[in-house]
């Protein structure tokens, strides 16, 4: 596990806040250094086993989406080096194929949900009530079933430890406002079709992903924080997907399905995970690298 980052020490910049997996550092006024540690959550709570090489794996996923998907939404990268702000070599070793150095924008404080696929949260609502998020769905729809149409089914942000409450439109107008909200939903089905449709022709089903965006001071919308990882997704292996079953994943379902064999309440501090769990899971997220990326 040595080769696994935890925590960062970035001494030489004033540290700005952790969240689940991301520790963010103030650069200047109008910038920040976003480090991606090797932590994993899951059901909301940072597990205290690292998945080691995993920062890396979604740093370099979220940047090749970020430009990717730029001419649809710009995001928040600068180009930066994150080598370049920080002042020792123990640093630099840190933030190294980890870390980005982005614009200050004003996140928007909702999660930006697409859902192309009957699976998880999404198919227990539907069982109960034949719908999404309060969107009704055609009768007598199978487990992982392809949506007749991708949903934007948002959710609220919840702070370290908490679980994300999903809302309905109605509510992310009354937050963000009628315009930025429209705007929001648009491009996140807009990014969603784009690639879903780019990650099958590489044999992994983007069954559904949420994203996070943020405004500049003139309210242009930007994509910020990370962008189609295992992570923030769900994917599957295309040639294994058929409706009716729950497909193998390259994200950490797996980990949560593990959890799940567990007498654990879902609240930290979060159980130990085995060697053989960590290094399943590492080799999950180098796969979805792989076969994304062809690296």
């Amino acid at each position: 596990m040595t080769d696994a980052l935890f925590e960062s020490s970035i001494a030489s910049l004033p540290l700005v806040g952790r969240g689940k997996v991301r520790d963010i550092y103030a650069v200047d006024a109008a910038h920040l250094l976003i480090v991606t540690t090797d932590r994993l959550s899951a059901f909301d709570v940072i597990l205290p086993d690292p998945i080691p090489g995993k920062g890396r794996v979604l740093n370099t996923v979220s940047n090749f989406w970020f430009e990717r998907l730029a001419r649809f939404a710009p995001n928040h990268l600068t180009g930066i080096a994150p080598e370049d702000v920080v002042k020792t070599d123990a640093e630099r070793a840190q933030v190294a194929g980890r870390a980005v150095v982005v614009k200050r924008l004003n996140a928007l404080p909702i999660e930006a949900v697409v859902r192309g696929y009957l699976i998880g949260s999404g198919w227990k609502d539907y069982q109960a009530s034949g719908a999404v998020c309060g969107i009704a769905l055609p009768p007598g729809l199978k487990l992982a079933a392809q949506l007749p149409q991708p949903l934007f089914t948002p959710a609220t942000k919840a702070a370290v430890g908490e679980h994300d409450e999903n809302i309905d439109f109605g509510r992310v107008e009354a937050m963000l406002g009628t315009a930025t909200a429209d705007t929001v939903r648009r491009l996140a089905i807009q990014l969603y079709l784009d690639a879903a449709d780019y990650a099958r022709q590489r044999g992994i089903v983007i069954a559904d992903t949420k994203f996070e965006f943020g405004t500049d001071e003139n309210g242009v919308v930007h994509l910020i924080d990370e962008a189609l990882t295992p992570d923030s997704s769900r994917f599957w292996p295309a040639d294994a997907w058929r409706e009716g079953h729950n497909p193998p994943s390259f994200d950490k379902q797996y980990v949560r399905d593990y959890l799940e064999t567990l007498d654990w309440n879902k609240r930290a501090p979060g159980p130990r995970l085995p060697a053989e769990v960590i290094a399943r899971t590492a080799a999950k997220y180098r796969e979805a690298q792989e076969r994304l990326l062809g690296r």
